[in-house]
């Protein structure tokens, strides 16, 4: 009775993990379809992943989303289409290269102006501590020890 139990144990072990690897998106015959396919859904972005299209991702958000656009270019839909009905789904943030208008702007200009910002503060920060530096004269104190440090370094050589 346990070898049984085992054995049923084992195939439908297997057969889940067939079962999850079916999962996938098939990938259809013709090459045009598959570039076309590859196309679009390079233009993705996955959104459990963020940093990769759902092209590269191996999540299950990213296959239920390659699932989808392979069902759109079976329906004849253009890749306009296809990504309309994606933005219009899950926002802007699907696309990885969004359009630019008023509510993209920010991801448009954003890097640039942050740059900017930290240019500006580096140059300000220098600028402060040059003057510091160059503003505070020796005591005599410390000009002596200068000197002797000087005199030091000048017997090492």
């Amino acid at each position: 009775m346990k070898i049984l139990i085992l054995a049923l144990t084992v195939a439908l072990s297997f057969g889940v993990l067939n079962t999850a690897q079916a999962k996938e998106a098939l990938p259809n015959v013709d090459p045009k379809i598959e570039a076309r396919f590859k196309a679009i859904t390079s233009e993705l972005r996955c959104q459990k992943c963020q940093n990769q299209t759902i092209y590269d991702s191996g999540a299950g958000l990213a296959d239920d989303l390659k699932r989808q656009v392979r069902k759109q270019i079976n329906e004849g839909k253009t890749n306009e289409e296809i990504i309309a009905f994606m933005v219009a789904r899950y926002g802007d943030f699907i696309r990885y290269r969004p359009d630019f208008k008023s509510s993209t702007a920010m991801l448009w200009i954003g890097p640039f102006i942050l740059l900017f910002l930290g240019g500006f503060i580096l140059v300000y920060q220098i600028r402060k501590h040059k003057t510091i530096i160059s503003d505070a004269p020796l005591s005599t104190e410390q000009h002596s020890r200068a000197a002797a440090l000087m005199k030091q370094k000048g017997e090492e050589s």
